[in-house]
């Protein structure tokens, strides 16, 4: 049946989409019809850790966020049209220290009170030399600046049901930027300005079951 015999037989609304798929299919284009695949991080297997200098540079206290919910559509043949929203509980985070911990909860630090989530959404996806540059706009303590996270994919899974994927964002910050100004009175670098940000995160994709003949 030729096209325009086609067309006089369907809804017009049908035809036009059939029509798009016709023009597209198997052409470079054709990856718009795809929707990105939304994949569920395992959390008990990933982490939101980052590392801060202390005492002139002498040391570093390492810490994480132990509540956070990362939302990853992830897009296996054009990872550029991939997205990813993160939403970080500020009251979770953890040095191994329950005093400092608390004193990071304060108004001098996190504020968690008035400013109870960190969270980042992504706005564009860049490949350069096997990684990835994830830019968006990331907001703490109630300050929202645009970063871009260095993302490299560190490998895959493969089972009948599903892929477990790997990867590993750095990111450094600098907490002045967000309003983080405290200072020790008598040694102005006793905590550093520099925040460097690791983030290790295991993501499953759940496969299509096998159809049956």
């Amino acid at each position: 049946m030729s096209l325009t015999n086609l067309a006089k037989t369907m809804p017009k609304v049908c035809f036009a989409a059939l029509l798009f798929v016709l023009m597209f299919a198997g052409s470079p284009l054709s990856a718009v019809l795809v929707a990105p695949n939304d994949l569920k991080v395992d959390k008990n297997h990933s982490t939101v850790g980052f590392r801060i200098g202390i005492m002139n540079g002498l040391s570093e206290v390492t810490g994480k966020f132990s509540d956070f919910d990362i939302a990853l559509a992830w897009d296996a043949a054009d990872p550029t049209r991939s997205t990813v929203k993160a939403e970080i509980k500020a009251a979770s985070i953890k040095t191994g220290i329950d005093a400092r911990d608390a004193d990071l909860r304060t108004a001098a630090f996190f504020d968690v009170e008035k400013f109870p989530t960190l969270t980042f959404q992504s706005k564009s996806v860049v490949k350069k030399d096997g990684h990835y540059l994830v830019t968006g706009d990331f907001t703490m303590h109630g300050v929202t600046k645009e970063v871009t996270l260095d993302v490299l994919p560190t490998g895959e899974v493969k089972s009948p049901k599903d892929i477990l994927r790997g990867f590993k964002a750095t990111l450094r910050l600098n907490r002045t930027d967000f309003g983080m100004k405290w200072k020790h009175s008598a040694v102005p670098d006793y905590v550093s300005d520099f925040v460097e940000v690791e983030i290790n995160i295991i993501a499953r994709e759940a496969l299509a079951a096998p159809k049956t003949p």
